[in-house]
């Protein structure tokens, strides 16, 4: 019988290629140092705006099914062998952007019942048993309600898993310092003419950007730069890549970070790095834990 990984890392995502641009070098570093990453994904994104001109004719299931091949090409890139769409195929649907009638939707994940979709969240918890989950925050990074909800049903697992008797150690939130954005930005708009994308995102537009005092810990993922863009690539419906920069399709141009940064929201940093930022997401988890 193969021995379970010491280290397992989950992360709760809300549509394919969240996962890529939030977590990617992250991802892969785990991976390649022998932790178990396990990604759930809450939807397939069925309501994702398509760049390609030749991919504008899918929409909906098309489209969401499309959208899981390239789900599985991007972790491929990253290595990441263990993926799960939130209760099983075709569970739970794109809620498009806030504000819009699909939201209102019975089968869109905004609708569905908190408790519900966190006992789908529980059950992959009890199998996987993670010590680190990664979510968003509680404005879902930039407010789109699939995000929203993928934290919501993210932190509603932490606490039912508990009651359950399997306590995750740290949960993390996926956050962005101001600083390090602004100078990105400032780097952008000098290369922003040799560039295939109209204009440069606005700052505010990267999910997640918080002052320098939020951020706990920063992975280093220089090494995984080449895998993160690839992944990225991967999702071409919805992502163009021109390294170190990508664009959505707005076709606004905006950073590819390759270190990558979170907030400790639950449980407690190693002792040795309390006053200052971790760099391993699991400093201070007992191993055999």
């Amino acid at each position: 019988m193969t021995e379970a990984p010491a280290r397992r890392l989950l992360l709760v995502h809300a549509h394919p290629d969240d996962e890529s641009i939030n977590n990617g070098a992250t991802m892969a570093r785990y991976v390649t140092e022998g932790a178990r990453v396990t990604l759930v994904t809450c939807t397939l994104g069925e309501l994702g705006e398509v760049i390609p001109p030749n991919l504008q004719h899918l929409s909906g299931s098309a489209l969401g099914e499309y959208r899981l091949g390239e789900l599985g090409a991007a972790l491929r890139e990253l290595g990441v062998e263990d993926f799960r769409q939130l209760g099983g195929p075709g569970r739970y649907q794109d809620s498009g952007m806030m504000g819009l009638p699909d939201n209102d939707d019975e089968s869109s994940f905004w609708q569905a019942d908190v408790d519900g979709a966190a006992g789908h969240l529980v059950e992959v918890i009890l199998e996987v048993r993670p010590q680190v989950i990664v979510t968003y925050d509680d404005h879902g990074g930039y407010g789109h309600p699939d995000h929203i909800q993928a934290h919501r049903v993210a932190m509603r697992a932490v606490e039912l898993a508990a009651e359950r008797g399997w306590e995750i150690a740290k949960v993390y939130w996926n956050r962005v310092p101001r600083p390090v954005v602004e100078d990105a930005f400032a780097r952008l708009r000098d290369d922003l003419p040799g560039l295939p994308f109209a204009k440069a995102a606005a700052v505010d537009d990267v999910p997640g950007v918080v002052g320098d005092d939020r951020i706990t810990a920063e992975i280093d993922g220089t090494a995984y730069a080449a895998a993160k863009a690839a992944a990225m690539r991967a999702h071409a419906t919805q992502i163009e890549v021109a390294e170190p920069y990508f664009a959505l399709s707005n076709e606004l141009a905006q950073p590819l970070f390759t270190t990558e940064y979170y907030e400790l929201v639950r449980g407690k940093p190693a002792p040795e790095r309390a006053a200052e930022r971790e760099t391993d997401l699991f400093a201070g988890i007992e191993e055999a834990s």
